[in-house]
This record gives structure tokens, sequence and C-alpha cells, in this order.
């Protein structure tokens, strides 16, 4: 499970609309609510997982996915990817996050 994003100028305040991706749910719509100014958000859209990434430090972040009854923490950490800003990348399990 995976989710990347990072789109400049999201407001803490509201949810904007987003095209995500996730390697376990490939692409939806989905809102994209920036929780922070160092980058980490919450990425949501009906029928699929809430996914939130809390920045570690400048480019690492640790996930978070809420299947409906909580959230679990994802193993390992995320890393940015240097080919998409808007995705975020888990070496340790081979998933990805991304949001735009």
């Amino acid at each position: 499970m995976a989710v990347a994003v990072i789109l400049m100028g999201a407001s803490a305040a509201s949810a904007k609309p987003a095209r995500c991706f996730t390697t376990d749910d490939g692409y939806f719509n989905c809102d994209f609510r920036s929780l922070d100014r160092v980058g980490s958000f919450r990425i949501r859209a009906p029928g699929h997982p809430t996914y939130t990434l809390e920045m570690d430090q400048p480019g690492f972040a640790f996930g978070y996915a809420d299947f409906g009854g909580g959230s679990v923490a994802l193993p390992g950490k995320y890393v940015r990817s240097r080919d998409d800003g808007a995705c975020w990348n888990n070496p340790g399990t081979g998933t990805r996050i991304c949001a735009w």
C-alpha cells in the first residue's frame, strides 16, 4: 500500500480535489488535505482507504492507512520520488502513494 502526494499551495484549512495513485488501488479521484507546513498530508476518496503521510524529515515520511476501523501504521519509511515530487515510495515494501 502506498500513496504519495505533495500539492504545492494546498491549504491546511480545506481539502482540494486531486488525482491519486496507490500501488494497491491504482488511479482514483481523491481529496488532498495538507496537514501542516512541513508537507504532511492526507488523501481520502469514497471506496478507498484514507492515507496519511507525516513528514519525519525533509524527503522522508511515515505512512498510515485507515480502512474504516482506525489508522494503521504502514511499514517502513516513505521517500519522496526524485522522478515525480507528487509521489512517495517505500523502498522496503515497493509501494507508492501519489497525489497530483
